[in-house]
């Protein structure tokens, strides 16, 4: 099994999509979620064909419910599919651990293609209908998978000959192109640069002291203006101040553009079109992400001021959890219950990951009165994530499921503990 028979896969995956006569398409509702629900909408609107969308946070049982009089249904990146043999005509799009669901599905995971790190629900859609690379790359970025890797190498090498994406190397910062320099420097947690970092009379003077004009034209200069020889006196400025503290971060690495996008906004560079997307998800609008990656420019001016509360409840959780986590042996807990919101406690996890390789698992007050649970690592610690919270999940009679490096589970709050217990004895057993 490889790349050839997914591809064939794919094939007949559009051919029972296109097959339906009006599908409700049924998307997660994180970037990666809302990047592939938007492909396929965009498939079926080219197509000139009826459809209905909608995104929600898990299929759980009140989804199902929901659902249950609907004739077709295409679900996209929802990983738990236990009960859709209820349901009538279902087609699965997803990258998730497989379960046999008795329903047609394409997966890159049944081919051998990691899910993880190699293709995600938006990547498997753009494979299935062959549309929408840059909104491909999208999700991937949203889901963590970078650098570029097999599938999603083959999706971005598409996407570049297209024209719908422009690669180059770079210094990864978030803002390169929609802010202002001294923005740009100094509000970032990743990397958090000692003494420049939330002073921005601090990042102006290292920028002055390299020679660098904040203004040109009256306008105020982004990153993306600077020529070579300005962007290499920075990233040198800010790679010693990161060495003097002991810090590593891998400054420059591949960054991808998207020209169809306007220029100076957060869609035009396609790690931040994955946060605004994230900010419309999370923060309960998914119909706005999908609206914003179909190019509706109301619908961004409405997701700019959610992208502003994102990044400030991020910023504050990961403030909150670096002074908070404790070390529980297997793994580091993170107890947010009261304090973040579930939509983001998982990325509040991912951003304060260790180099020890310890899991981070962290737990928020779910809407539905449960404990919502999130939890990362990094690929090198060599556990799987999804299995051990689909294990711990069943213990404490919730449900549990997703990727090697990023999981998440649903308990009764009563079940913390049970959870935790489940939890270690899972890590332990895959570790030795």
């Amino acid at each position: 099994m490889g790349f050839e028979e997914f591809s064939i896969a794919a094939e007949e995956a559009k051919r029972i999509a296109f097959s339906f006569r009006n599908p409700v398409i049924v998307h997660h509702y994180d970037a990666d979620g809302l990047s592939s629900g938007a492909i396929v909408k965009a498939a079926f609107v080219s197509a000139g064909r009826e459809h209905r969308i909608m995104g929600i946070k898990k299929l759980d049982d009140a989804a199902i419910e929901r659902l249950r009089g609907e004739k077709e249904i295409i679900f996209v990146d929802l990983g738990n599919y236990e009960r859709v043999s209820e349901l009538q005509d279902v087609l699965i799009i997803d990258h998730h651990q497989v379960k046999e669901t008795g329903k047609p599905q394409i997966n890159p995971m049944l081919y051998g293609i990691d899910g993880g790190s190699e293709l995600s629900a938006s990547g498997t859609a753009y494979f299935v209908f062959r549309q929408n690379a840059d909104l491909g790359l999208v999700g991937a970025l949203g889901d963590m998978q970078y650098p570029m890797q097999g599938a999603n190498r083959i999706m971005l090498e598409e996407g570049i000959r297209k024209g719908e994406i422009r690669k180059d190397v770079d210094l990864k910062f978030y803002g390169r192109y929609s802010r202002p320099l001294v923005q740009f420097l100094a509000y970032r947690e990743e990397p958090f640069i000692p003494g420049i970092s939330y002073k921005e009379d601090h990042a102006q003077k290292l920028l002055e002291d390299a020679g660098i004009e904040l203004k040109k034209g009256g306008e105020w200069r982004v990153y993306a203006d600077l020529g070579a020889e300005e962007k290499r006196r920075l990233v040198s400025a800010i790679a010693e101040i990161l060495s003097r503290s002991g810090r590593k971060y891998e400054l420059v690495g591949e960054v991808y553009d998207l020209p169809a996008r306007p220029r100076k906004s957060a869609l035009y560079d396609a790690h931040e079109f994955s946060t605004v997307l994230n900010a419309c998800g999370r923060h309960g609008k998914p119909e706005l992400g999908v609206a914003v990656c179909l190019g509706d420019s109301a619908a961004y001016l409405e997701a700019s001021s959610f992208l502003a509360l994102h990044k400030r409840m991020i910023r504050e959780g990961v403030l909150f959890a670096k002074a908070s986590l404790a070390d529980l042996g297997a793994f580091l807990f993170l107890d947010a219950r009261g304090i973040i919101d579930e939509g983001i406690v998982g990325i509040v996890c991912g951003m304060v990951l260790q180099n020890g390789g310890k899991p981070v698992i962290g737990i928020a007050d779910g809407e539905a009165g449960d404990i919502k649970v999130s939890s990362r690592v990094v690929k090198r610690a060599g556990i799987n994530l999804g299995k051990m919270v689909a294990y711990a999940g069943e213990r404490a009679g919730g449900i549990g499921g997703g990727h090697a490096v990023a999981a998440g589970a649903s308990i009764p709050k009563e079940k913390l503990n049970e959870f935790l217990l489940a939890a270690r004895e899972n890590i332990e057993m895959q570790t030795g």
